[in-house]
């Protein structure tokens, strides 16, 4: 079945979301498995094949059939080709999925075969909101909410979980030849592209990155303050996932940002605890947001 593929890509992902996922009741997981799915697959078509010019070409279309399945997703009398584009029109029928978010999913994507470096952090926003904001807009309609700033709490939390990301996975990007770090706070921190992608642990990168997990707390302080405290109980899967990523950018400082010499990650265990924390305080009315330390 559709649905069981969904779950086993999320499952083999090992992604911090799967941990959110289990909280929700059938209906509501089973459509952001669905989600989900479509992003991881969208997301692999700009791994397809390469730099080249020709291959570029494929990845546009290929970008372009995803467009034309999402049209189909919500045309009343629309028939998806995709086996994961059918599920992911369950979804949108099923839930409040803004087409625009699904549509600005695959618009991140698409940067990534158009720009490998961002000169500010102002130019790099548009795509985190684009490649993980629009994602969290995807997830709050499935989980449920009623306070409107649940959309701007998505979007703040999207934006950090990003940026956490890229500080992750620096070295993996560089040596795939893209730079999430903004140039200018490279400049500033005196570390160059070739330093990142080979991997060199200097005082300069530390601060750098110092910088940038600096950031990423400020979007998560956002996200805390914004909470719709009176969501709370929906929305759940939303601060499991923060805190789960929280717990991942104190783990990454607590090693002095040692990213370069292993994938760091959150214990399985830590995980677990923080989705019953999460799940406990939200049912006794003890809202978790994710906290910004």
């Amino acid at each position: 079945m559709i649905a069981d593929l969904a779950a086993r890509l999320t499952r083999k992902s090992r992604s911090n979301f799967y941990y959110a996922f289990l909280t929700l009741p059938r209906p509501r997981r089973e459509a952001l498995y669905a989600v989900y799915a479509f992003c991881r697959t969208v997301d692999d078509v700009a791994d397809l094949g390469g730099s080249g010019g020709a291959d570029r070409a494929a990845q546009r279309r290929e970008l372009g059939r995803w467009r034309a399945e999402i049209a189909r997703c919500y045309a009343r009398d629309g028939a998806p080709e995709h086996p994961l584009a059918r599920r992911l029109q369950a979804a949108v029928h099923a839930f409040a999925i803004p087409r625009d978010a699904l549509l600005a999913i695959v618009d991140g994507v698409e940067m990534d075969l158009d720009r490998v470096s961002y000169e500010t952090a102002e130019e790099l926003y548009p795509y985190c909101y684009r490649v993980a904001s629009a994602v969290g807009l995807c997830c709050i309609e499935i989980f449920g909410y009623t306070d409107a700033r649940a959309r701007e709490y998505a979007v703040h939390l999207g934006t950090a979980l990003q940026l956490t990301n890229i500080i992750r996975d620096v070295g993996a990007d560089a040596r795939d030849g893209r730079v999430y770090v903004p140039q200018q706070d490279l400049r500033k921190f005196g570390v160059t592209f070739e330093d990142l992608r080979a991997g060199r642990y200097t005082d300069e990168f530390v601060r750098l990155m110092t910088h940038q997990a600096e950031r990423a707390r400020r979007f998560y302080r956002l996200a805390r303050e914004g909470f719709p405290t009176e969501d709370a109980r929906s929305l759940v899967p939303a601060q499991i996932m923060g805190r789960i990523y929280l717990a991942l950018l104190d783990e990454i400082e607590a090693r002095r940002f040692r990213v370069f010499e292993t994938r760091i990650v959150v214990p399985t265990a830590r995980k677990v605890a923080i989705a019953l924390g999460c799940w406990v305080a939200a049912r006794f009315g003890r809202a978790a947001p994710a906290r910004a330390a």
